[in-house]
């Protein structure tokens, strides 16, 4: 069963950094066009970060320069590097990609289940 597992969540004071990872288990062919989203109590889900289908990565504005999207194909994983966190980064944090299992397959949307990030002193 193919889907997407996120890790790396937790508690952090601010200033400090994680790493979120997004790991797609099951046989994968290719996975393309990842995303994080983000939503805190009350709010709606916002988009963090993501990577086009032609390889454009677009930031919130309020993230720009302290996260960074990455994608490790070998791995068939997705990373968010957090820095300079900040107690308004709290929030449940979840992955999206397009999967395709075969080359003979259509893609497919994805998501994972989400991880709690929390940001206190």
């Amino acid at each position: 069963q193919v889907q997407l597992v996120e890790s790396g969540g937790g508690l952090v004071q601010p200033g400090g950094s994680l790493r979120l990872s997004c790991a797609a288990s099951g046989s994968i062919f290719s996975i393309n066009a990842p995303g994080w989203y983000r939503q805190a109590p009350g709010k709606q889900r916002e988009l963090v970060a993501a990577v086009s289908s032609t390889g454009y990565t677009n930031y919130a504005d309020s993230v720009k320069g302290r996260f960074t999207i990455s994608t490790d194909n070998a791995k068939n994983t997705v990373y968010l590097q957090m820095n300079s966190l900040k107690p308004e980064d709290t929030a449940v944090y979840s992955c999206n990609a397009v999967l395709r299992r075969t080359p003979e397959t259509m893609p497919v949307l994805y998501w994972g289940q989400g991880t709690q990030v929390t940001v206190s002193s």
